[in-house]
């Protein structure tokens, strides 16, 4: 079975210093058989930094990549987000 690997780039609302309340948020609203791949942290202007998060989801499911970014986009805190890469993986 293979896996589709997605990395987002999270924008927050505002500028925030540590990410670790926001990546609790994230790692909730994963659906059941996806999981956190790796983070990372970009540093976009004057002190703003968006998250970068690599989000692994079960190839075989329909539908899990809509859900999760539903649940993305409409989590507080969040002010947008950008689909940056899409792989397919067979770990």
């Amino acid at each position: 079975m293979g896996f589709v690997v997605v990395t987002y780039k999270i924008f927050p609302t505002d500028i925030i210093s540590d990410f670790g309340p926001m990546k609790k948020k994230l790692e909730n609203t994963l659906p059941k058989s996806a999981s956190v791949h790796g983070y990372g942290e970009e540093l976009v202007a004057y002190g703003l930094k968006a998250l970068l998060v690599q989000v692994k989801f079960p190839e075989d499911e329909t539908g899990l990549v809509d859900e999760f970014e539903n649940r993305l986009g409409s989590m507080e805190g969040v002010s947008q987000v950008q689909t940056l890469m899409v792989r397919r993986t067979s770990r």
